[in-house]
């Protein structure tokens, strides 16, 4: 089964290669050598050993790698090989990709001045059953688009987060919330995790999946009536390769009066510090960041929480980057669309990049005040506005100090996510064939059925 839809993909190659390029005297005076190339030689290039020719396919994209499936039964056959897979581990690929989602409709009792992520559509009608769970997988590099489908996610649930390949589904519906885990790369295969302890309506979850453990932290919005919810508990689970195991220990409380209206959490680990989940914090702005070893919450305040507007979190290369606009109500500062790093220190942060006035008029003229969100991944940052569609998104890069217009995504009916009944929802992705720590979850049901 083939995981993407390749009718809208850029052909690119993934890697840099030296082609000799003739010049036009040697066009003329030897045909020879642009007919018949002797670096393309398929007696040279024939011989290459098997082990090197496997090792050079590891390093392809993954949609590069599902294309090149298709030249013989071998190559199509790599992808059940248990010694290309162990091959492919130990490459450290650092793809960045975003994957999108459409977003069902918003809760009634939410506000419009914030993003909210929360769904109230616990009822399905007869065709929610008949119409598989989607995804759009965005390069940024390309700009180009390609689509995954989840046949198997049953109807009731949404996509929350991702990481390490996975993407983690949560249920709809009120009170303990089961979780699964699906790699787009294989539809067919879903991972169960157990439900959580306590009831809950929309809870904020984090996740982070790495070679040798995955920790999941679900955190607020504790169902202390069918009338009423708090933010009160946050829940943990943890599973590594060593034997131990947490199925959903709750750990320490959240800090009063927080309000975790976002839904997202992200997390950001460098190799100065242990990792943190963040999320942000509203009625005022802060944010909000949990230790997964001291097991504590600690608050952080903003930049000009005062006047920011749609504020988002988003992870860049081992850094936190809060993006918001900035609007006062005095003329003395220029309405803005910033980006702020968080220092070292981890209470101070720091002005890193501004949208160009010209570009943040016309950006500001397409959002028309609905609000935006933001995603991040590696040197990328994609802004989308709510409200609108795939078109009506930015995307910038840290390396090259650019903004450019993402082209619509071609899945979507009228060229967005508006023509087909709902906007998009967006995570950082990296794509990977195989994510080995998932096997620890079915020796875990044998020991301990969920």
């Amino acid at each position: 089964m083939e995981a993407f839809d390749h009718s809208h993909f850029v052909n690119t190659f993934p890697f840099s290669f030296p082609f000799p390029i003739p010049s036009t005297a040697t066009i003329t005076t030897n045909t020879s050598i642009t007919t018949n190339p002797s670096w393309m030689d398929s007696r040279i290039w024939s011989r290459l050993p098997q082990r090197l020719v496997d090792r050079v396919i590891a390093f392809l994209p993954p949609p590069a790698f599902f294309r090149a499936r298709s030249v013989c039964k071998r190559w199509y056959s790599l992808l059940f090989s248990h010694t290309f897979l162990q091959m492919y581990l130990h490459i450290n690929h650092k793809s960045y990709y975003f994957i999108f989602f459409k977003q069902k409709p918003q809760n009634p009792k939410t506000t419009t001045t914030t993003t909210i992520l929360k769904t109230t559509n616990t009822t399905h009608t007869p065709t929610d059953n008949m119409v598989p769970h989607e995804g759009y997988l965005l390069d940024p590099k390309t700009l180009s688009w390609n689509r995954f489908v989840f046949p198997l996610i049953p109807p009731g649930f949404s996509p929350t987060c991702s990481s390490g390949g996975l993407i983690c589904w949560v249920s709809d519906e009120a009170g303990s919330k089961g979780l699964l885990l699906s790699n787009p790369l294989f539809p067919s295969l879903v991972t169960p995790l157990p439900s959580t302890l306590r009831p809950r309506l929309f809870p904020s979850i984090g996740l982070t999946i790495s070679n040798s453990s995955i920790d999941v932290m679900v955190a607020g919005d504790d169902l202390i009536s069918p009338y009423a919810v708090k933010n009160l508990t946050t829940e943990s689970f943890h599973i590594d390769v060593g034997g131990f195991y947490s199925i959903w220990g709750t750990t320490s409380s959240l800090p009063r009066l927080c309000s975790l209206e976002s839904g997202k959490m992200v997390y950001v680990q460098n190799n100065n510090s242990p990792g943190k989940f963040y999320c942000m914090n509203y009625s005022p702005f802060s944010v909000l960041g949990y230790d997964m070893v001291r097991n504590e919450w600690s608050k952080i305040q903003a930049p000009m929480r005062r006047f920011l507007r749609s504020p988002s979190l988003v992870e860049s290369k081992g850094k936190l980057v809060l993006i918001a606009a900035v609007e006062k109500s005095k003329l003395n500062v220029p309405r803005s669309l910033r980006m702020w790093g968080l220092q070292n220190c981890g209470t101070t942060w720091v002005e890193i990049e501004r949208m160009p006035q010209q570009l943040y008029v016309q950006f500001a003229e397409l959002e028309g005040g609905r609000g935006f969100t933001c995603v991040g991944n590696g040197e990328f940052v994609v802004v989308m506005i709510v409200g609108g569609s795939a078109e009506k998104a930015l995307l910038f890069d840290f390396s090259k100090k650019r903004w450019v217009w993402i082209p619509p995504c071609p899945y979507l009916g009228g060229g967005g996510a508006s023509g087909s009944g709902g906007e998009l929802n967006g995570f950082a992705y990296d794509p990977r064939l195989a994510t080995p720590v998932t096997g620890l979850l079915d020796q875990l049901t044998t020991l301990n059925p969920f």
